[in-house]
């Protein structure tokens, strides 16, 4: 007992206390030698200097301003963290005193620069995280840290990084991403530490080149007349496109104004084709937003349609996007009307950008009002990060898309604003002459008489012919990745080297990539699986009647069959012309091979594949208890599920059998709304971990060891939200379970938001009391679970008392009996997953007979 207490002493943790200064009983304990000081409220720590066997101090999420002086004194620190604090300087003369230092965190401050004397750390320190401060140049003191293995510097404003930071051998981590960056760009960075050596590398052995590039994006509902701006820019010439040959998916071109080469990228707007949007919405783009002027009426209903859905969207998915908005068909209006709407567009924007702001000052508000500020670090961190992100919404310009004029003055205008660094400060990057070549290589060979229209190429292959070329004939496979991947993040080319079907094709077409997804992700598809030809139908092996049952399947579950996709697929590839790369798209019938189509479905989370089991399996291996069960693909059909598509919910409401009043009871609420697509790509993530679910268009039924967990989705403006529910358990292992399945659940949909940085994800709980509107907010998740120490929780509004694990993640103190053994249960879905609840099954020998 006297040495536990004697640790005890050693290791003090104080956060969330609202301390305001260091309590006398923890600095007259000079053996302390871990203090925990995070989320608190002090502006000094004062007498810390007394601690003089101290290794590691925390101070983080307090309201320090001045560098704590003292810290000077803690000669045998060995981690120090001060993130997220009002740092601004720190003075010379504190690191030269800490020789022992590893760790330092200094993140989410206000530095714009680091003491000389850091560098005394230079044998010691190993992890450095200064990023969210206001860095413009790469701090030199870094340089000299020799052990340094993790360094984090994102969200600065650095235009530059030296080389020598990576000649060195120690560092095994960098991340850079929110910065600036020209050299090197940050497509490079991203490629991680090998590529950015491999980078300076190669620009040792000649000058580097600048490269003014820019990824332009048209945006806009269906008709707007993206595609006749799109092409009439690239041909300089007034180019009607006509309604039949409106864009479906997404289309590619790339052509040059002065000295800038522009990367249109053409989305189509009808709805069905929204949810392939996110894979190629990137930020660092311009944004040209086509707005029919002819259609547009000045109201609520016509802004949000034909406007407002898209700057929401480009708020929630790129925050920082320079946006550009285009009044198209300007010739269908009188003058004076062209002026009124475009007023009109203009005004409502900008009282979206200030109601946006409004919602963000309001959130941070209620956070430094409550009672408890210092568990709601993280999340006001968030919000105050996302107040100083903002759309870019430059004035209107309306044009006749007739009129050469117009388009001439259209392109003036695009030049004019991507010219300006103020706006565009990553448009220049400098890349090695080696880059440059390979790029007008591969632009030589896809443009060739040779190159099929699919633009497909094997990695390997693609090296062998670009190695024939003289000038690239010691051009190794490294280096063409490098490449690559750095023409992959700027929208030349798609290589998906994560996904593992895909990792040896290169995408040299990227059009061809869009053509495959519409495949299947398209308007009125029901309509295209009716007009399969009866000799597709034969090829299948299918009869006229299946197809009538393909469709009822689609149109009542959102489900397709292997057979169906195979038939419908091969159906529109004969129609494109492109039978000839059937078996690589679908995979090989004979082994059921996946395909590169499902690989990039299933990546992108647009569909979810479900089996229906049959029966067992006789060809499975053998089970041997201790060794890895090598599993074999059933002898059941493969179906697919499209959320997108899905309507029906009477199946789901009868299996959950209603709401109750006792049950568990969460909410996650979204800020400005709920991003389009989010529920159903929710649906594929949650569905692939939980294999027992019913699902509907705004409902989701999960099941895990018998107990069942609703999910339903609420989309209103100013509402938005996703309802969480799971029956009230008995007991403390009852409880864990609970919440542990919810919990699981809420960071799916927290870990899937993240792909939104302008949107803004907070859980709160329903008071219990029937009738009380109000709702707890949860505090930050740290690690697993809400910050919580009370047992029980007070609401409010109406006085109620409740225990704590009711509300937020907690299990109840109370002991209890062990509970009975509760019993099997076996589900089957509509479609055929099933799965059973807890029970014990001992294997010592299978033998399966197909006989």
């Amino acid at each position: 007992m006297p040495g536990q207490e004697q640790d005890c002493l050693r290791e003090v943790t104080l956060s969330t206390q609202r301390l305001r200064v260091l309590p006398p009983a923890v600095l007259s304990n000079p053996t302390l030698e871990s203090l925990d000081l995070d989320r608190n409220k002090l502006r000094s720590i004062t007498g810390i200097s007394k601690l003089g066997n101290l290794k590691k101090l925390i101070v983080s999420k307090n309201e320090i301003v001045d560098f704590p002086n003292e810290i000077q004194s803690l000669v045998y620190l060995e981690k120090l963290e001060l993130n997220q604090n009002q740092i601004r300087v720190i003075p010379e003369g504190i690191f030269c005193h800490l020789p022992r230092l590893k760790h330092l965190r200094l993140n989410n401050n206000r530095l714009g620069a680091l003491p000389r004397d850091l560098a005394a750390c230079q044998g010691s320190l190993q992890y450095l995280n200064i990023s969210n401060n206001l860095f413009r140049t790469f701090p030199q003191p870094v340089l000299q840290l020799a052990n340094l293995q993790e360094l984090h510097v994102q969200n600065n404003a650095l235009r530059q990084l030296p080389r020598e930071l990576f000649q060195g051998q120690a560092l095994k981590m960098f991340k850079a991403n929110g910065n600036p960056l020209r050299e090197p760009p940050i497509e490079v960075c991203a490629g991680g530490i090998q590529q950015i050596l491999n980078y300076f590398n190669h620009l040792q052995h000649g000058s580097g080149q600048e490269d003014k590039r820019i990824k332009t994006m048209f945006l806009g509902a269906s008709l707007a007349g993206k595609s006749t701006i799109c092409k009439s820019l690239k041909q300089r010439q007034a180019k009607l496109v006509p309604k039949e040959e409106r864009t479906v998916g997404i289309e590619i071109s790339e052509f040059r104004i002065e000295d800038f080469t522009f990367l249109f990228w053409d989305f189509a707007g009808q709805l069905e084709y929204y949810m392939t949007h996110h894979v190629f919405i990137t930020p660092q783009a311009l944004v040209i937003l086509v707005i029919n002027l002819h259609m547009y009426q000045t109201n609520d209903d016509a802004f949000k349609d034909l406007v407002g859905f898209w700057i929401n969207n480009l708020f929630m998915r790129v925050p920082n996007s320079v946006v550009l908005p285009v009044g198209t068909h300007a010739d269908c209006c009188r003058k004076q009307e062209v002026e009124e709407k475009r007023s009109n567009i203009m005004a409502k924007i900008t009282a979206m950008l200030a109601e946006r702001k409004s919602n963000l000052t309001h959130f941070i508000n209620n956070l430094e009002a409550s009672e408890e500020p210092e568990v709601y670090v993280d999340q006001w961190e968030k919000l105050k990060e996302m107040e100083s992100c903002t759309l870019t919404i430059l004035d209107l310009v309306a044009v006749n898309c007739t009129d050469h004029s117009d388009i001439k003055k259209l392109e003036a205008t695009i030049l004019e604003h991507v010219k300006n660094e103020e706006l565009f400060p990553e448009v220049v990057r400098v890349l090695p002459p080696i880059y440059r070549e390979v790029e007008a290589a591969i632009v030589n060979i896809t443009q060739s008489e040779e190159m099929a229209d699919h633009g497909m190429m094997d990695l390997q292959y693609l090296l062998s012919e670009l190695s024939r070329q003289e000038h690239l004939a010691n051009l190794d496979k490294e280096l063409l990745q490098d490449v690559l991947r750095y023409l992959h993040r700027i929208g030349l080319i798609v290589w998906y080297e994560e996904i593992k079907h895909l990792e040896s094709t290169v995408f040299l077409q990227p059009t061809f990539l869009i053509t495959t997804f519409k495949l299947l992700v398209r308007d009125r598809l029901a309509q295209q699986l009716e007009s399969i030809s009866v000799d597709t139908l034969i090829a299948e092996h299918a009869t006229i009647r299946d197809r009538s049952n393909w469709v009822w399947a689609f149109k009542s579950k959102a489900m397709l069959c292997h057979q169906a996709v195979r038939a419908l697929v091969k159906y529109q590839l004969c129609l494109e012309g492109m039978q000839d790369i059937f078996e690589e798209i679908m995979g090989d019938k004979t082994h059921r091979g996946k395909g590169k189509l499902f690989s990039l479905l299933e990546h992108f989370e647009l569909c979810l594949e479900v089996r229906h089991a049959k029966a067992l399996n006789p060809q499975a291996s053998e089970f041997v208890p201790g060794r890895t069960w090598e599993t074999t693909r059933g002898q059941g059909d493969s179906w697919y599920l499209f959320p997108t598509y899905l309507n029906q919910t009477e199946e789901v409401a009868e299996v959950w059998g209603g709401d109750h009043p006792e049950d568990l009871h969460i909410r996650t609420y979204f800020s400005p709304e709920i991003p389009e697509g989010f529920f159903h790509r929710f649906l594929v993530k949650a569905c692939s971990f939980y294999s027992t679910h019913w699902v509907a268009k705004a409902t989701c039924l999960l099941v895990c060891n018998g107990k069942p967990l609703l999910i339903k989705e609420n989309n209103q403006r100013a509402y938005s939200y996703l309802e969480l529910r799971c029956r009230k358990p008995a007991g403390a292992t009852g409880f864990r379970f609970a919440w542990d399945f919810l919990m699981a659940v809420v960071f799916i949909i927290q870990k899937l938001s993240e792909e939104w940085p302008g949107l803004h994800v907070c859980v709160k709980s329903p008071c219990r009391t029937a009738g009380c509107p109000a709702e707890l907010t949860w505090p930050d998740m740290d690690g697993k679970t809400p910050v919580t120490k009370e047992d029980v929780k007070t609401c409010g509004t109406c006085g109620h008392r409740f225990g704590a694990e009711l509300l937020l993640s907690k299990v109840p103190r109370q002991p209890e009996a062990p509970p009975a053994q509760p019993p099997v249960h076996y589900y089957v879905t509509s479609y055929g997953t099933t799965t059973f609840g807890p029970s014990s099954v001992h294997v010592t020998r299978q033998n399966i007979s197909s006989e």
